[in-house]
């Protein structure tokens, strides 16, 4: 007969595990974050500074950062209105995640492909160090 174990034990470390995940989980909420804390302050250009990433989820996904307290919209009345994001000071709690998360994806890289590029980005690097090579040597 199988023996019935309590997993309250279990619940209790993954409960903050998957709020964590709730919020900043996602393609793209890292990097706004991250984006806004390398200084891009308007919408367009955080939007410019992420690939891919269209107006449409941007928006959803700003207003729900600034609904956690990771990101701060400020309205300037002018002419025209000027509207800015702000990382928060709370935004600074994610530095260590980001960065553990930064440094497994690394050594994951070098774990799979032997190296930190994907075998896409490590053709473009050999086309380009070929292609300066022949530069090089045609001179």
């Amino acid at each position: 007969m199988e023996e019935y174990h309590d997993h309250k034990e279990c619940l209790q470390a993954l409960r903050p595990i998957r709020d964590t995940l709730d919020i900043i989980s996602g393609k793209w909420k890292l990097q706004i974050i991250i984006s806004v804390n390398a200084g891009n302050r308007r919408f367009t250009e955080i939007r410019k500074s992420i690939p891919k990433l269209t107006p449409k989820v941007l928006a959803k996904e700003l207003k729900e950062l600034e609904q956690n307290g990771l990101i701060e919209r400020i309205v300037t009345e002018s002419y025209p209105v000027i509207i800015e994001y702000f990382p928060t000071d709370y935004t600074s709690t994610l530095d260590q995640v980001v960065t553990s998360l930064q440094d497994w994806g690394e050594n994951h890289r070098r774990h799979i492909f032997g190296t930190t590029h994907t075998p896409a980005e490590k053709s473009k690097v050999t086309e380009t160090t070929n292609e300066q090579n022949k530069i090089i040597s045609s001179k």
